[in-house]
């Protein structure tokens, strides 16, 4: 049995940028390798999540498809984490939030500009949109966040090498400032 700990990350209304901010760790990741293995994450391809010690969720909640996963990352992981300023505060994909559902989707599916064959997506497999989009923490207990948008490869290191000494996390001023 191995004592590394066990990382789960996902991305649900985002852009997956915090997530190539994570990669942008470089060769750090061979470190973080050493005393990590990988559950759901981009290095693998496993679709759901298992017991986890440190789950990673960057995206805001905008269907039932994001409830689902962020309900399995909470159930399945010891520590969760909302990763960047979607998963915070719904980010730019909350910029919806402020019009009628269906009016966006008229919008985008049949009234806008440049749309051909319009029609409002209804396919079965398509998961429900909520009315509005949510931030993470809205929906289950989070015990950390990281702040940006994406939080910078540093951020990620400091705050999973502290986790990973045993240490609670701590950002330097440097590290989150926006002036």
């Amino acid at each position: 049995m191995s004592n590394k700990i066990k990382v789960a990350t996902t991305s649900l209304a985002g852009c997956f940028g915090c997530h190539m901010s994570f990669l942008d760790i470089d060769e750090r990741l061979l470190t973080l390798a050493e005393v990590a293995e990988f559950d759901r994450s981009p290095i693998t391809d496993i679709e759901h999540c298992g017991p986890c010690d440190i789950g990673l969720i960057e995206g805001g909640v905008c269907n039932s498809e994001n409830v689902h996963v962020l309900r399995e990352f909470r159930k399945n992981c010891k520590i969760l984490v909302a990763v960047g300023a979607c998963a915070i505060n719904g980010g730019l994909p909350a910029m919806r939030n402020h019009i009628d559902l269906e009016d966006c989707l008229l919008e985008a599916y049949r009234d806008g500009i440049g749309v051909e064959n319009p029609q409002i997506p209804s396919d079965p497999e398509l998961p429900l949109l909520l009315n509005q989009v949510h931030p993470i923490h809205e929906i289950v207990k989070i015990d950390y966040f990281l702040p940006g948008c994406p939080p910078s490869a540093d951020v990620f290191w400091t705050f999973l090498t502290a986790l990973v000494e045993g240490r609670e996390p701590s950002l330097p001023y440097e590290l989150v400032h926006y002036d």
